[in-house]
């Protein structure tokens, strides 16, 4: 089992004798504290400095927040950390800034986005869809992706795939080949796949929960999983996000359809012509099996409830079975069978 902090940033009268410890409050200033939904790895809090900038800080769990058993070392953090200096100058204005970062309680510190902020996951949930920052998002991806052209060394900086493969490969991939073994062949050979093909900057979470909206701008969080590999992994992870919720909400289900077309093409349109034929190859792959791995994997999705997570099921197996190739043919086929079932 892994060791435990010496240190509970929830906690806030050990949170405020750590910021005094490390001096990073003046003696007399008395911070807010506000416990914020972290996710399911890591502890959150956003800490409320009066007349000053605000900041969040993050601490990395060794055992995550979700019913299975699920480990990954907290110094993953500090992948973390790399990420949001690094792309603080391949997408700037669209990063926090890194605070501080300390290594020995696994916990960094970023600006905090200011208020008024809306997360987009919850704005899509709630009907609330912008074709607008579908392109921007998908815009902003592709730019992560050229980045390894303009900056080589981020290749060998970002080299290592640890913690993408406790957070993403076993997890979402390997976990659901044992709960859907119909799909089992398809997923074994993606993983092997996805080991082998690195070209590219891929973000490993790229997905609508972790952007922030702030007076129109798309601000991108959550970087533990960054690394140099497969790009096409992220179009699945967040076109997966797209395509779930047209499934999970019937009334909008067009309007997610097609929010999914605007991200797909905004982000082709942006991307290097030397990366475009290499992701196209696999983004349908990645997708299919990541809204398999959302509904039978160690992290399904919480707002698809038992019907809808046994009907996506069946739904991405039979498609896969098709060996759909394209992203566009994939969407149009997930579309075709939710108008079915609700004929």
């Amino acid at each position: 089992m892994p060791p435990k902090a010496a240190i509970n940033i929830e906690a806030p009268a050990q949170l405020l004798a750590y910021l005094r410890k490390r001096r990073l409050l003046d003696d007399e200033e008395e911070p807010a504290f506000q416990a914020l939904a972290g996710g399911v790895s890591n502890r959150a809090v956003l800490v409320k400095r009066e007349g000053r900038e605000s900041w969040v800080l993050k601490q990395a769990l060794a055992k995550l927040r979700v019913e299975a058993d699920w480990y990954s070392a907290p110094e993953r953090i500090h992948r973390e950390a790399a990420g949001l200096r690094r792309l603080g100058t391949i997408i700037p204005g669209h990063i926090p800034d890194l605070i501080f970062e300390d290594n020995e309680n696994h916990i960094l510190a970023m600006s905090a986005v200011p208020q008024p902020q809306a997360n987009w996951k919850t704005l899509l949930l709630n009907g609330c869809i912008d074709i607008d920052f579908a392109e921007t998002f998908g815009a902003l991806l592709a730019k992560i992706h050229n980045a390894i052209e303009r900056h080589p060394a981020l290749a060998e900086e970002f080299a290592e795939q640890r913690f993408f493969e406790e957070l993403r490969l076993e997890p979402y991939y390997g976990y659901t080949a044992a709960q859907a073994p119909q799909a089992a062949t398809f997923l074994h050979q993606l993983i092997d796949d996805t080991r082998a093909r690195r070209f590219a900057l891929a973000h490993g979470d790229y997905s609508p929960k972790n952007v922030l909206i702030h007076r129109g701008n798309l601000i991108i969080l959550d970087y533990e999983v960054i690394h140099f590999g497969d790009p096409a992994f992220d179009i699945g992870f967040s076109l997966t996000h797209f395509l779930s919720k047209a499934h999970h909400l019937p009334a909008h289900r067009d309007a997610f359809l097609d929010l999914a077309r605007h991200y797909w093409q905004s982000y082709q349109n942006h991307l290097t012509a030397n990366l475009r034929d290499a992701v196209r190859l696999y983004a349908a792959k990645h997708t299919l099996a990541c809204m398999l791995a959302r509904v039978a994997g160690r992290s399904p999705l919480e707002y698809l409830d038992a019907t809808e997570r046994d009907r996506q099921k069946r739904i991405v197996i039979a498609l896969i079975e098709e060996d759909i190739a394209e992203v566009p043919v994939l969407i149009e086929a997930f579309g075709a069978e939710l108008r079915r079932i609700r004929e």
